[in-house]
């Protein structure tokens, strides 16, 4: 996904037959707006402060706090604070658009 104030890190090496791995990072002063994919998704927060919603879901997420955001279900986020709300990310089967990106296929 490709928008304003969101930068996806997608970490080499780190995709399988099965998962993909990344980092992303939502900008201070920016939301990424609900969305919604087939991919299971889950992580944990790197750094930052981010209200996280999911599904019908809002709540406030820090450093070492974990999400589990099921496939098909709509979620956005937005940063809180000075700096960036940064998302370690493991989808569930492979982001093969991102792995394009990788390879630029």
């Amino acid at each position: 996904m490709q928008m304003k104030g969101l930068e996806t890190t997608i970490l080499t090496g780190l995709h399988g037959e099965k998962m993909t791995m990344a980092l992303n990072a939502t900008l201070p002063g920016h939301t990424v707006p609900m969305h919604s994919h087939k991919h299971e998704q889950i992580g944990m927060v790197y750094s930052g402060e981010a209200k996280l919603r999911i599904g019908d879901e809002e709540r406030i997420m820090k450093k070492g706090d974990f999400y589990c955001i099921p496939s098909g279900t709509h979620h956005g986020d937005t940063c809180i604070g000075n700096e960036p709300f940064i998302m370690l990310d493991i989808f569930f089967p492979t982001r093969k658009d991102f792995i394009r990106k990788l390879t630029n296929k």
